[in-house]
């Protein structure tokens, strides 16, 4: 859901199947050599494909495992960048079907079947030739190839060419090569499974926000996607300029060097950290080794400026900051490569904590003391900063306090099992929902998978918080649990919960509930909205059933769709508030076929001016607005009056 645009068409969100243990138990049967079998490569990855890709999913969230095999395949392309051969990468995805042509070597034709198909297989295990690359262990393309339903892989290389397609990591054709004048190159083309990926879709906005990464983090390549150009000259300043939604400090610093790049700025009105890391190009989206020493060495280096013992969370509130790193055999904690685990710069090189801070010691000081503008900017914003904290002091041990007993005794949080920073396999999967009253968080309570599933019940409508300030979330009780709860009062790179679902019934009271949300998150943590983390829970408003079938549906066509289909006089019932699901009901909508709004920012927002036009004082051009967006519908003889935001 685009929050400039609207309420748009309900997608969906499908978590990993949880495979049953296949191994004998003493009550299921004998344990022997019967027992005790051996899968091939594409067995294993199609079997448990969360090892691979993560989770699953259908295209509602960035990290979904469809945008992890268009990642694998492009990752490819751009280590062919890094070495220097071909400036261009195009990327086309139109009816399911996606498309990287790259204009690198091309693959040795007699070695493309081994490339994307065989484990283990792959250049990057050749240091001299792909020394910092993002892929090192022959996996990825291989991993989109069995979890395809098909696969097609061209080289072009010095003017012949090889063809050859597969279905579900099989062998259909394999094509002799041909002569060819087409430039050299690899051309990658998949349709993801449907039986692994149903329903799945692609989402304009979270393909553009990968390429553009790319395109920032490799100045000078060009991306085209579906024919548009994406392409940066200032890198990581481009970055933040791009995802900056509202007023900064001061003039985005910019640091370069050799294997590492850092952009940094302080925002005027956010309050929480924002920051954006990356090894070799790959979007490190938990940090790691290199964010936790940037953001250690920032500090020691503006204490050392300024020679005040500053409080560390005084210097980095409201930083917003990118860092890229070059580190050659990088260690990520899992194939996804979202976190950094590596100490060293490679087998030969300097520890990465020395390497960042002697960098960041030697370049923002040097930076600080040419530019002394910029150095009085931040020093008056950091002294703001402790008088606001020591401000808030009382407040805040008072919250933290509450919290800790709330999180013994506070009936409002249903917890689950495990959460997003756990090291668990199922992490990804974890969900808060936030509710409004205690009927709704009763049925979802009762229908949850309590390993993954989470409920936060709300009182009423929350306070509006546009234009208040943080001190806020500490005297509101409810606010201030929520905070405790998902975990992100610093920043949120221990969030707890991958997936934070606004669940409130469609009418306008819950719309009104859901703005009050988004104005909160928004207002105190614009990041965790940026990053993919918020969505909207689609319920249905229909139940069409009669004594062999029910169906259930989300729109006035689903609805005319099911009568048609049922025949006769079907039973219908129209679904007022989400309490009036039953739980048996529900575990059908909050389960693998849940459908989620991901709620998100257009790249041209500005997050204040949205928030003062929709959550602000009332002002003549709102009530014009709302004016001119009315229309007058007839749902069962009675008149409903509707405001369309478009």
């Amino acid at each position: 859901m685009d929050i400039t645009e609207g309420i748009g068409k309900p997608l969906s969100l499908n978590f990993a199947p949880i495979k049953e243990n296949t191994m004998s138990s003493p009550t299921s049967g004998k344990y022997n050599e019967d027992s005790i079998r051996s899968l091939d490569w594409k067995e294993h990855i199609r079997f448990r494909p969360g090892m691979y890709i993560g989770k699953l999913g259908d295209g509602s969230s960035p990290d979904d495992g469809i945008y992890v095999l268009l990642k694998e395949v492009i990752d490819n392309s751009i280590d062919e960048y890094a070495m220097g051969f071909g400036k261009t990468i195009e990327v086309t995805i139109k009816d399911k079907t996606v498309t990287i042509r790259d204009y690198g070597r091309g693959i040795p034709l007699g070695k493309l079947q081994d490339a994307v198909a065989k484990m283990n297989t792959g250049a990057k295990y050749d240091s001299e030739v792909f020394k910092k690359s993002v892929g090192l262990n022959g996996v990825g393309t291989k991993a989109v190839n069995a979890l395809s339903s098909y696969f097609k892989a061209q080289s072009v290389r010095e003017g012949k060419t090889k063809v050859i397609e597969f279905k579900k990591g099989e062998v259909f054709k394999d094509h002799n090569i041909i002569s060819s004048d087409e430039e050299n190159g690899t051309i990658m083309s998949f349709q993801a499974d449907d039986s692994i990926f149903p329903n799945h879709h692609y989402i304009t906005e979270h393909v553009e926000r990968m390429l553009w990464n790319y395109a920032f983090l490799n100045t000078g390549l060009k991306i085209r996607f579906n024919g548009a150009k994406i392409e940066s000259e200032k890198g990581l300043f481009d970055l933040l300029e791009h995802n900056i939604n509202s007023p900064i400090l001061y003039p985005i610093i910019h640091l370069k060097g050799n294997d590492i790049e850092v952009a940094m700025t302080h925002s005027v009105q956010q309050y929480s950290e924002e920051y954006y890391s990356f090894v070799n190009g790959q979007h490190t989206t938990q940090g790691g080794t290199h964010l936790n020493t940037f953001r250690e060495a920032v500090v020691k280096t503006i204490r050392e400026f300024y020679k005040r013992n500053f409080e560390a969370a005084d210097i980095r509130k409201s930083i917003v900051a990118a860092i890229s790193l070059k580190v050659e055999e990088p260690i990520f904690e899992s194939q996804t490569k979202t976190k950094l685990g590596s100490q060293d710069m490679g087998p030969k090189g300097p520890s990465i904590r020395s390497f960042i801070g002697d960098f960041i010691k030697t370049e923002l000081d040097n930076f600080l003391h040419k530019n002394e503008n910029v150095a009085e900017e931040l020093l008056k914003k950091i002294v703001q900063s402790e008088e606001e904290r020591k401000a808030m002091a009382g407040i805040q041990k008072l919250a933290k306090e509450r919290a800790k007993k709330a999180g013994l005794h506070n009936r409002k949080l249903r917890d689950c099992r495990v959460h997003y920073n756990d090291n668990n396999e199922r992490r990804l999967e974890t969900t808060l929902f936030i509710t409004e009253g205690d009927s709704a968080s009763g049925s979802i309570t009762k229908s949850r998978d309590a390993n993954t599933q989470a409920v936060f019940s709300l009182k009423g409508k929350p306070l509006n918080t546009y234009g208040l300030t943080k001190k806020i979330v500490y005297e509101n009780e409810e606010f201030s649990l929520l905070q405790s709860a998902l975990n992100i009062e610093e920043s949120i790179e221990d969030l707890r919960y991958n997936n934070v679902v606004v669940a409130t019934d469609a009418d306008v009271d819950g719309m009104h509930i859901r703005l009050l949300l988004l104005t909160f998150f928004l207002q105190f943590f614009p990041d965790l909205v940026k990053n993919g983390h918020v969505y909207i829970l689609e319920t249905p408003l229909f139940r069409v059933r009669n004594k062999k079938e029910t169906h259930y549906c989300y729109t006035d066509i689903e609805r005319q769709n099911a009568i048609s289909k049922l025949g006769g006089k079907p039973e219908i019932t129209r679904f007022k508030g989400l309490g009036e699901i039953s739980p048996d009901e529900f575990k059908h909508f909050i389960g693998k076929d849940i459908r989620l709004q991901p709620v998100i920012i257009g790249a041209e927002t500005i997050i204040k001016d949205m928030l003062e036009y929709y959550m602000g004082k009332n002002t003549m051009e709102r009530q014009n607005h709302i004016i001119d967006n009315l229309r007058v519908d007839k749902e069962e003889g009675v008149e409903v009056v509707t405001e369309i935001i478009e």
